[in-house]
């Protein structure tokens, strides 16, 4: 029997990157996973890549409408939820100096309300012993230049994984969150110029312990445990980061 076998999981940010290998993990192992994201086009090709076992949603998170066609969606397709991976998110780089108020408020509505309304309409979909894993972020800790609004937002979800743990722990459901370090996605260069990116990458590997960044497939593994495996786990955080915040 496949390790995931009879498993239904709830992937938001599902159709690249992390949320991707995270999907790709479970699916190979036996489980039924509905993936979200906002792109049309990306989404079917990870579907087409996932096989008949996944299920691709269009939804954009920070839109509570889309979030409740999706708890419908997956209630019709899945019924109840083991795990669901709160993975979703936006990465701009916020100079002080000159950040908008548009950019602050994309970030917060994406990054922050989207988390928190996610869980809060699955969660009834979610059964006994069910794990929720929010996707923090090593800058959520460290003083990074130019990332004040990202990493605030990603610090309000290490704070949700406590207090929602609290709201949930009486259903047997546990929350907690995976921090990765610098992680090759691909989201930089959509997000910067080449150079700029460059520059960020060539900084940040500099500064981890193990002179690299990680993978999405290592980031996986760390959300699958927590998710399914860390029964006895809730409010924490898992770095998965090179030592970036440990060493």
């Amino acid at each position: 029997m496949s390790r995931y076998s009879g498993k239904n999981a709830v992937i938001t940010g599902g159709g690249s990157g992390i949320g991707f290998a995270t999907a790709r993990l479970l699916v190979d192992g036996g489980a039924r996973v509905a993936i979200t994201g906002r792109s049309r086009d990306a989404l079917d090709a990870a579907r087409e890549r996932l096989g008949e076992n996944a299920v691709a949603v269009r939804a954009d998170v920070a839109s509570l409408s889309d979030l409740d066609a999706l708890a419908d969606r997956v209630k019709g397709e899945l019924g109840t939820v083991d795990a669901l991976f709160v993975n979703a998110g936006v990465t701009l780089p916020t100079p002080f100096g000159s950040t908008t108020e548009e950019d602050y408020d994309e970030l917060f509505a994406v990054n922050v309300k989207g988390a928190f309304f996610t869980v809060q309409k699955l969660a009834p979909l979610l059964g006994p012993g069910a794990g929720v894993v929010l996707t923090t972020s090593a800058a959520n800790v460290l003083g990074l230049p130019e990332t004040s609004v990202y990493a605030a937002g990603k610090a309000a979800l290490r704070s949700m994984a406590r207090t929602l743990s609290r709201d949930l722990l009486s259903r047997g459901i546990r929350v907690n969150a995976v921090s990765p370090g610098p992680v090759d996605t691909g989201i930089l260069e959509r997000t910067m110029t080449a150079e700029a990116a460059e520059q960020f990458k060539a900084e940040r590997v500099a500064d981890n312990p193990m002179r690299r960044f990680g993978t999405p497939e290592e980031i996986a593994v760390a959300a699958a445990f927590l998710a399914f495996d860390a029964t006895y786990t809730a409010g924490a955080e898992l770095a998965v980061d090179g030592g970036y915040t440990q060493l």
